[in-house]
């Protein structure tokens, strides 16, 4: 599965607001995207909950994936953003 390593851009990291609009994001997407930390495993990418027990903080380094390339660059883009900027 294709993979992109991309920086935690949130002030919050993927806590709450930020997971949501990922979460959100991914929900309206056709295809199964997986957001993980290096070394640990990946979790559902449409799952608020799952991304906030992942527990990257802001700067943090994450890697999206999936197998098709407009979610994982659209999902990689979320994560790089400051979701939490009001």
């Amino acid at each position: 599965m294709p993979s992109k390593t991309v920086v935690v851009g949130s002030s919050v990291g993927l806590h709450a607001r930020p997971a949501q609009l990922i979460a959100q994001a991914a929900e309206e997407l056709d295809s199964e995207v997986l957001i993980g930390v290096p070394g640990g495993d990946p979790v559902d990418a449409s799952s608020s909950l799952m991304i906030m027990t992942l527990g990257a903080g802001p700067g943090d380094q994450v890697e999206v994936s999936s197998d098709d390339q407009l979610a994982l660059d659209t999902i990689a883009a979320l994560v790089e953003k400051d979701l939490d900027a009001s």
